[in-house]
């Protein structure tokens, strides 16, 4: 299982840098990837549709205007990114506005369907849910983002950079492979049903 240290030792060796045993230990390197650790990772999650990070719930109506044929709900408390909302019974997307509310002081999401469902890329922090290419894009990420700072290399930035975006067309690639073949698999079964 990987954990949050092992990332960070990923980077820094993406770095040619030596491995850290603690981010709270007197060390610019350890103090920097605990600093950018969280933000980096909501980015890479929200890169992509990761298989592991997507969510389905139904939503919680805060208020509907039957005269527009809108529908008002809560945003999903642990999402990253909307990916659809969809009906519980009808998976594709319907559109929909993501919206802040002054009243509520919170963001919403408006759309046209009742009982609506939304699809979503969630915050998830717990490292043994990362799959394998998730973990190699976001070493290369949070690498990238450090190059400068610990080396003052920028061509060894470049070359992270290139190698981020190759990596990250690899993952999409096959996540969106894997994800494809579940939903097959999954219309199938209800098929059968």
């Amino acid at each position: 299982m990987v954990s949050k240290i092992d990332i960070c030792n990923l980077a820094l060796a993406q770095l040619g840098q030596a491995p850290i045993s603690s981010l709270k230990q007197e060390d610019e390197r350890a103090k920097r990837l605990d600093l950018f650790y969280g933000p980096v990772r909501d980015e890479v999650l929200r890169t992509h549709n990761w298989g592991f990070a997507t969510a389905e719930i139904p939503l919680s109506l805060l208020k509907d205007d039957p005269q527009n044929g809108l529908f008002y709900y809560q945003y999903p408390p642990d999402a990253l990114f909307i990916q659809r909302v969809c009906g519980a019974y009808n998976k594709r997307g319907f559109p929909f506005e993501e919206r802040y509310d002054a009243l509520l002081a919170a963001r919403i999401l408006v759309t046209k369907v009742p009982a609506a469902h939304a699809v979503y890329t969630r915050k998830t922090v717990d490292e043994t849910q990362f799959d394998a290419a998730f973990v190699k894009v976001f070493s290369l990420a949070l690498a990238c983002d450090l190059a400068v700072a610990l080396t003052g290399d920028n061509s060894l930035a470049m070359q992270l950079t290139q190698k981020y975006t190759l990596c990250l067309d690899e993952a999409r690639r096959s996540n969106m492979t894997e994800n494809y073949r579940v939903a097959c698999d999954r219309d199938a079964f209800s098929e059968v049903r």
